[in-house]
């Protein structure tokens, strides 16, 4: 009894330890001269609000590029201070928002990308005070926040999900960072897929609102350039959505650069294969004179 008992504890304790470093927040290491401003509310209702963190150079000779992250999670989880990994943008001089969203409970489609134009468009009334370029916006995510990425770029200045930002002028979306984002909500390869239903809630069977949160229906020759990653064996966001979105971009004659992650899964890449992939993005945006 007195062994179950030890065991019990253990297991307790192990649990706890577990629970205390899931919800540790990593503090995002910024370089000398940046200013942080941390869990700033952009948007809001009569019951909730949301959050995001912005890291900025206020004494850079010019006003600086952005980029807007976007977490993952299936549209259901993940925080935003989940996301350190943004060494390389500041090198190159970037400001970063890191955003947090509805998600599902909380909200249904199409809340998510609601706030997520929400955010940029905050940011560009705050532009000058933030001393950031609002041409030279460039919107970034992986898995559902690569969706939310592309949505909220491929819109450009169409304002159906701006609510009261809807009067917003005066910013280009430079360029679109999808790291393995779902690109067609109504495609049978991904239709079924869980979080994707529950997310959507009442509008599931709906195939014209799965389109009209679809970024690959938002394409055209006047499209942001847009950067893709994917791997080849991704077991929960079909590698064919990015082939597909692709295939869209270049009918379009729209910019782009797909790299294909051999074996890779849902995100899950070496060590190697990471390194090589932020080196890439640098290069595309470099190549578009974003960070100049």
């Amino acid at each position: 009894m007195m062994k179950r008992i030890f065991v019990g504890i253990l297991m307790l304790v192990a649990f706890h330890v577990s629970a205390q470093e899931d919800t540790t927040i990593k503090k995002v290491v910024y370089p000398a001269g940046y200013e942080a401003q941390i869990d700033v509310v952009y948007n809001k209702g009569k019951d909730w609000q949301v959050k995001h963190d912005i890291y900025f150079n206020p004494k850079a000779a010019k006003p600086t590029p952005v980029v807007f992250n976007i977490h993952g999670g299936g549209w259901n989880h993940g925080t935003k201070e989940s996301q350190t990994g943004f060494n390389s943008f500041f090198k190159i001089g970037f400001a970063v928002v890191n955003i947090e969203y509805r998600m599902y409970p909380q909200a249904n489609a199409p809340a998510a990308i609601e706030d997520v134009r929400a955010s940029i468009l905050y940011t560009v009334q705050h532009a000058k005070e933030l001393n950031i370029d609002p041409n030279k916006i460039v919107v970034m995510g992986g898995s559902a926040g690569g969706h939310l990425a592309l949505l909220a770029g491929l819109l450009q200045s169409d304002n159906k999900f701006d609510g009261d930002y809807k009067n917003v002028k005066g910013y280009t979306i430079a360029a679109i960072i999808d790291k393995y984002g779902p690109a067609d909500l109504s495609a049978a390869n991904f239709s079924k897929y869980k979080s994707l239903v529950n997310w959507l809630g009442k509008e599931a069977d709906n195939t014209k609102f799965r389109e009209l949160l679809s970024p690959i229906f938002y394409v055209k020759k006047t499209s942001p350039p847009v950067f893709i990653v994917h791997g080849d064996a991704d077991p929960i966001v079909p590698y064919q959505q990015s082939v597909d979105l692709k295939k869209k971009l270049d009918e379009a004659g729209v910019k782009n650069e797909f790299v294909t992650e051999p074996g890779g899964g849902h995100g899950k890449f070496t060590k190697e294969q990471s390194s090589e992939l932020s080196k890439s993005i640098i290069a595309f945006l470099k190549a578009l004179n974003i960070p100049n």
